[in-house]
């Protein structure tokens, strides 16, 4: 019993000289997230940063349903305009500030007034948010909006320390202060964000990570081969030429989800100079340049039939696709005959895209297909906080992005295409587009709203300021060591649970 009692006590002394080793997680991201402030942010990286970092009042299931997150419950009043919400007690900012309903009021208000605010929109059936209660908020509504809910399981409902966001205004995103299982510690542009374990944090038992890294590499080669290395843990979106090797590597494991979201083209068509262009100005171009495309080719080209060919801000499977709107078939003659109508046998075509293989890839093939209807295309790539910044001032002729997607299909077209959108890069405005849209915003019938996205559509067809290309899924190469991750449909990568041996 004695030599026992000896050897436990040597034992012990081993774990007090040498503690357990922390758990880190490391995180291949296909780009650099751009200013890390949800107020001001769009990038699809910077989103799933925030996943770990910012809690939300209200999140997203497995199942795209909407949940709790800080708000425990919520009901609606009758005539739909005055939203209630009670809110979690007992967490805190990781400034050690509390959490509470004046919290949520300081941040609306933030979203819906700061100059710099990308939130705007999505906010913009807001009329008011006051606290009723330390733990209870009331949003009165202009009018009612049956999307406000899936807005504030996004950015818009990312609850910042009011203290932070008083301090540092429009410079937040330089030391982000929110209230989820991990805080932020620092960040290198193009190289690293990293962020430790919030101790305090509401659900704290079920976060098994110390540290998490987010590393931008945006060849998707060179992501797969530090993961087989070692130096990462998880390769996002990994490319589909890559899955079968994933899958062939005993060391390594396949998952990935089709998302809500989409890829496309936007068409500059009123965004300073840069829209005084045929392009830019002759709808007859647009829609020749889309016939030019065969997206078929590109989902076997360069997604190996893992994607979705579209037309449309909706997946050919969703209930709110406009089915008399199919999927064009590649038509060069047609396309040659809109080029001649608009007095125009060749057109030189300015294309930006982000410098990653996958994008890459498939503007190489884009180029190749639309020179047969006449259309000269010269590849401009860029690092893609970069190519959103051109977006947004009006820099370029037409740009290739993608959107990730949102539960409800106002968060795929209103804020792209509706005259005061928050990310109307384009600078598309149409009237009554944006009455349909309105409009679709404020039924709580579906059957009302489908008609009102159906009519939407085929205007946009017609006029075509975003060029929409597919679908293709949120694919991921993850180290054996990582146990208990599961892919989000909204390409979210969450860690509350997750746990990493390596």
């Amino acid at each position: 019993m004695r030599k026992l009692t000896t050897l436990t006590a040597a034992l012990l002394a081993t774990a007090i000289a040498f503690p357990a080793a922390s758990a880190e997680l490391r995180i291949g991201l296909q780009d650099d997230a751009d200013v890390l402030d949800p107020a001001q942010s769009r990038t699809f990286v910077g989103r799933i940063v925030y996943t770990a970092m910012c809690d939300k009042l209200v999140d997203i299931s497995q199942e795209m349903k909407i949940v709790p997150q800080l708000a425990t419950e919520w009901n609606w009043s009758q005539d739909g305009k005055e939203l209630t919400m009670t809110l979690r007690e007992g967490v805190k900012f990781h400034d050690d500030t509390p959490f509470n309903a004046e919290a949520v009021v300081a941040t609306i208000e933030r979203n819906m007034t700061l100059p710099e605010s990308r939130r705007k929109s999505e906010l913009s059936s807001v009329e008011k948010v006051e606290a009723t209660g330390e733990h209870e908020v009331k949003f009165t509504l202009k009018s009612p909006d049956v999307t406000l809910l899936a807005q504030l399981s996004d950015r818009a409902g990312m609850i910042v320390s009011p203290k932070a966001a008083e301090e540092l205004g429009a410079n937040f995103g330089s030391h982000p202060v929110c209230a989820g299982p991990f805080k932020f510690v620092e960040r290198i542009q193009q190289d690293r964000i990293v962020l430790e374990k919030f101790q305090d944090y509401w659900n704290a038992d079920q976060v098994f990570l110390d540290k998490v890294t987010y590393l931008p590499i945006p060849d998707t080669t060179v992501r797969l081969a530090n993961l087989r290395s070692g130096d990462l843990d998880i390769a996002e979106r990994i490319s589909a030429s890559d899955a079968a090797a994933v899958k062939a590597d005993s060391s390594l494991t396949y998952a990935d989800v089709i998302g809500p979201g989409y890829m496309a083209m936007y068409v500059n068509v009123g965004n300073g100079a840069r829209a005084e262009n045929p392009l830019g100005q002759d709808k007859r171009l647009r829609q020749a340049f889309s016939l030019a495309i065969d997206r078929e080719a590109i989902n076997q080209i360069v997604f190996e039939g893992t994607a979705k060919g579209g037309n449309q801000p909706f997946p050919p499977t969703s209930p709110w696709f406009n089915q008399n709107l199919p999927v064009p078939a590649r038509d060069i003659a047609k396309a040659k005959e809109l080029m001649k109508e608009a007095g125009h046998e060749t057109l030189d075509v300015e294309l930006q895209h982000a410098n990653n293989t996958t994008q890459t890839q498939m503007m190489q093939v884009i180029q190749s297909m639309v020179a047969e209807a006449g259309f000269n295309v010269s590849l401009r790539a860029t690092e893609f906080a970069t190519l959103l910044s051109e977006q947004t001032a009006g820099n370029y002729q037409l740009s290739r992005s993608d959107w990730s997607g949102r539960i409800d299909p106002d968060g795929n077209i209103h804020q792209f295409i509706t005259c005061e959108g928050g990310i109307n890069d384009v600078k598309y405005c149409n009237p009554e587009v944006d009455q349909l849209l309105n409009d679709a915003r404020a039924s709580t019938d579906d059957a009302v709203r489908k008609e009102k996205y159906d009519a939407a559509s085929v205007i946009l067809a017609d006029d075509m300021p975003i060029i929409y290309l597919g679908h293709q899924p949120y694919a991921y190469a993850i180290d054996n060591g990582v146990t208990d991750f599961a892919p989000s449909p909204d390409g979210m990568i969450r860690l509350v649970g997750v746990k990493n041996a390596d």
